[in-house]
């Protein structure tokens, strides 16, 4: 009676995660993902996702699919009721946009900076394309990589390129952008935007990481084969 009370509990906790938790936690993202604060007025501005954050979220859904963290096949499947299929796909379609507001938010908004930041994240999940990996090994190098990008433009460049900085750092930007011709240049953002970014892929692997808790088997499945194919 026990097991079935906790089977019981345990299918409602994962709807409420899959149909409710997840979609409100990806919508947060994709919302503030864009969110800038002016460094001037100090007032809000969105920022839509450009045309490569949506190649790189597409990219990071394949290698979802790869890794085992989403299954599509039970997700959306001839054998689930209709109502299932069309909340499974708004959970899909939030978590599309979440992750290209993710990648929005550590993007350098413009200037050689941007393209620059687009190509070490398209090299790197192109190259993840054919690299075998479990949904643990993935988020941890999820972790590493929106990591590294957020460090690299919301304190290193943050710093080098802010109006308060000391007399050095304001020498140090200035330089780099003469010598560069301004190919270099940021957009200078309030620091608020930081915290709002660091917030923001926070959540977003907050959410990452309950869909592998809601959905164990798929974890457990590509554990159980990942040594196979090492040996």
């Amino acid at each position: 009676m026990s097991g079935d009370l906790a089977s019981t509990n345990r299918s409602k906790n994962q709807a409420l995660v899959t149909y409710v938790v997840l979609p409100f936690i990806f919508l947060t993202v994709a919302l503030l993902g864009g969110l800038r604060v002016s460094s001037e007025s100090h007032a809000f501005m969105f920022l839509p996702p450009s045309l490569i954050t949506l190649v790189l979220a597409i990219l990071l859904l394949i290698l979802f699919v790869r890794g085992r963290l989403i299954e599509t096949r039970s997700l959306i499947a001839g054998t689930n009721p209709p109502l299932t299929n069309v909340t499974h796909i708004w959970m899909l379609l939030t978590l599309f946009f979440a992750c290209a507001q993710a990648f929005n938010s550590v993007l350098p908004e413009r200037g050689l900076l941007h393209w620059l930041f687009s190509f070490f994240f398209l090299w790197t999940l192109w190259n993840n394309q054919f690299s075998s990996f479990d949904a643990r090994r993935l988020l941890r190098s999820l972790v590493v990589l929106f990591g590294t990008a957020f460090v690299l433009k919301h304190m290193l460049l943050a710093s080098l390129y802010s109006a308060d900085g000391g007399l050095l750092k304001r020498l140090t930007g200035a330089l780099v952008s003469g010598v560069t011709l301004g190919a270099l240049d940021a957009e200078q953002f309030a620091p608020a935007t930081g915290y709002i970014s660091f917030f923001t892929l926070g959540l977003y692997l907050v959410g990452l990481i309950l869909i592998s808790f809601t959905h164990p088997q798929t974890t457990s499945t590509d554990l159980a084969v990942t040594p196979s194919n090492e040996s």
